[in-house]
């Protein structure tokens, strides 16, 4: 049985269809990346599967169950946890508390349980040299890297990761993709939206590739990137 699936969701704001007929579903442990050009629909797709916004039509289920009625902090509490484009740390508090009001609030321990998940997730994510520095304070990479352990101190099944390649240099990028590969040997199913393509073949197991809000090609990684309609598309490449 899948852990996410999704059938037949739209999602529309007036005249714009975003989200236009998107089915998909992804098994447990695995990775699917998902590409498609600016405005294509990804982020709204992450949106409705973590309850930010609300799908017009369509269901999405989570462990074999419809969670339309779910709010999204009881979404989070059910395993489901996300990073963002831009990072969103609260800058005037330092890592460790970042990550302590995460473990707390998304995945609900108390506060010893939270401060054990706190210094687990900072050596798994390389920020305990970090710890005690207000988060507004930090480089680029290692917002990035905080976002992500913020989303690990949830406890998540399922990480829905946004961009957070964007916007690092190549070295930086292969230290991000060494920790994803960490968090997916360790059995957490990934959905991850990447336009630093490299970094995101590296890891996925399955691609998904939207365009004006409706699917354009899935399958094997390979198999996608050498799909004509996809090369046209996405990297304005004429098969």
């Amino acid at each position: 049985m899948a852990l996410l699936a999704l059938h037949d969701v739209h999602k529309s704001y007036g005249a714009v269809k975003v989200t236009d007929g998107i089915s998909l579903s992804v098994a447990e442990g695995e990775t699917l990346g998902i590409l498609g050009p600016n405005g294509a629909g990804k982020t709204t797709l992450f949106n409705l599967i973590s309850g930010d916004v609300r799908a017009d039509a369509g269901r999405i289920e989570y462990d074999g169950r419809d969670i339309a009625g779910l709010r999204p902090h009881q979404r989070c509490r059910a395993g489901i946890g996300r990073s963002y484009q831009v990072p969103q740390p609260f800058g005037a508090m330092t890592v460790f508390e970042n990550l302590v009001t995460a473990a707390c609030f998304g995945a609900g321990e108390s506060e010893r349980q939270a401060w054990a998940t706190a210094h687990e997730v900072l050596a798994a994510t390389g920020l305990r040299a970090h710890a005690n520095r207000p988060a507004g304070g930090l480089t680029l990479l290692d917002r990035k890297r905080l976002e992500l352990a913020r989303a690990l101190a949830t406890r998540p099944r399922l990480l829905l990761l946004d961009e957070i390649a964007g916007g690092l240099t190549e070295p930086e990028a292969r230290e991000l993709v060494d920790e994803l590969r960490r968090i997916k040997a360790s059995g957490v199913t990934m959905v991850w939206i990447e336009h630093v393509v490299q970094a995101l073949l590296s890891i996925a197991d399955r691609l998904f590739v939207i365009n004006f809000g409706q699917p354009l090609a899935e399958g094997l990684p390979q198999d996608v990137m050498n799909d004509a309609e996809v090369r046209r598309v996405y990297m304005g490449m004429e098969a």
